[in-house]
């Protein structure tokens, strides 16, 4: 039985080792502008505030990377639907566009180094991971295993 501690430990360093090492070499972004983005992307149009709070950062702070995103042409401000006062951004092709490309060359950068560093059998394993790590990620999410430490074998549970 694997030391769970010790085992989530090892995975939270490697996952943060890999995406830091990629985003390095391979993004053309900066993280301000590449965070927005993909929050855009993602989850629609928002207000600065929500994105400041979603990227945990200050109001003004926020402001600044829509500005140069304005700048750019990678988003736009429009009315808020729901708030006639308020103002949401939202992406543009452009934008998408500029995030789409650095999504690729992460991705790309990935792709060559697990055919350079992998054997055929470590590959076949790796492609075992995302699926697992999808499960950790949704039992992570769920507000009602915030404090769950069970060890799911304790319960019965057949995985």
């Amino acid at each position: 039985m694997p030391d769970h501690e010790h085992l989530a430990e090892r995975l939270r360093t490697s996952i943060g080792a890999l995406v830091r090492t990629t985003r390095s070499r391979a993004d053309a972004l900066a993280p301000p502008i590449a965070q927005t983005l993909g929050l855009l992307d993602r989850d629609g149009e928002a207000s600065i505030a929500s994105l400041a709070q979603r990227r945990r950062v200050r109001h003004q702070s926020q402001s600044r990377t829509v500005k140069d995103l304005e700048d750019l042409g990678y988003v736009h401000r429009r009315h808020d639907p729901h708030d006639g006062r308020g103002r949401v951004i939202a992406i543009t092709p452009e934008g998408r566009a500029a995030l789409d490309r650095d999504r690729r060359a992460r991705r790309d950068r990935l792709a060559t180094a697990i055919a350079a560093a992998l054997t055929p059998a470590e590959q076949d394993l790796l492609a075992e991971l995302p699926a697992l790590l999808d499960r950790l990620t949704a039992h992570a999410a769920d507000p009602a295993h915030a404090a769950d430490t069970t060890d799911p074998s304790d319960a019965g549970d057949p995985r």
